[in-house]
């Protein structure tokens, strides 16, 4: 039997006296997407960042591609294959253009495929028309798009979204929820953190257990 992409157990964390997490356990199989649901204050979000070596918990261990560590000990070479996509992107203060560059140029792809490929994310987010425009001037519906365009160049193994669709509404939402579902289809691994009754209707995480359930797009 396959080993799961990742795999989070014993999980531990609390925040002074409140208890967060008590030996939660989590499994993720490979090209499956899961939407992560609670009450506010639940842990979604701690969860994703704990995922993604941002946060550490008290005891616990973490197992990505079968290798094991803990979130205090998080191995830097998992970075480059999990991404995290904040709840209000961090964009640097330069164009949508380079935003979408930076993290190929780090990876040392060289500048002419780049471009290339910073051109087609342009067009599949609906920004090629938003390219040199800095990102204090872009809306909240275009910088999350900006950040879901970002995270695809990088060619995830797991990606993790929080809250991707939070404060939007009208045309925003539906062009931010046809992103995230076309990533999902993709053949990536996505775990999402969401409300939204969209995304919900796709797959249920109930809490922290998880329900072990392709995401269905209709």
């Amino acid at each position: 039997m396959r080993a799961p992409l990742l795999r989070m157990s014993g999980l531990h964390k609390r925040f002074g006296t409140r208890v967060l997490f008590d030996g939660a356990e989590l499994a993720l199989e490979a090209g499956h997407g899961y939407v992560l649901s609670g009450a506010n204050g639940c842990g979604k979000t701690t969860l994703l960042r704990m995922i993604a070596g941002l946060e550490a918990s008290l005891h616990g261990t973490l197992e990505f591609r079968a290798q094991p560590a803990t979130t205090a000990r998080y191995p830097e070479a998992w970075r480059r294959e999990i991404v995290y996509v904040h709840q209000q992107p961090y964009l640097f203060h330069t164009t949508t253009e380079k935003n979408l560059e930076y993290g190929l140029a780090r990876r040392g792809v060289p500048p002419v495929e780049r471009q290339a490929r910073v051109r087609e994310a342009l067009e599949w987010a609906g920004l090629a028309d938003r390219s040199d425009v800095p990102p204090h001037k872009l809306s909240g519906g275009e910088a999350q798009r900006a950040a879901l365009a970002r995270a695809k160049l990088l060619n995830p193994a797991l990606l993790l979204l929080d809250e991707p669709t939070a404060n939007l509404d009208g045309n925003a939402r539906k062009q931010v929820l046809d992103l995230v579902t076309a990533l999902c289809i993709d053949d990536h691994t996505v775990l999402i953190a969401s409300h939204d009754p969209e995304i919900m209707r796709l797959a249920i995480l109930d809490r922290l257990t998880l329900a072990e359930r392709r995401i269905v797009v209709e």
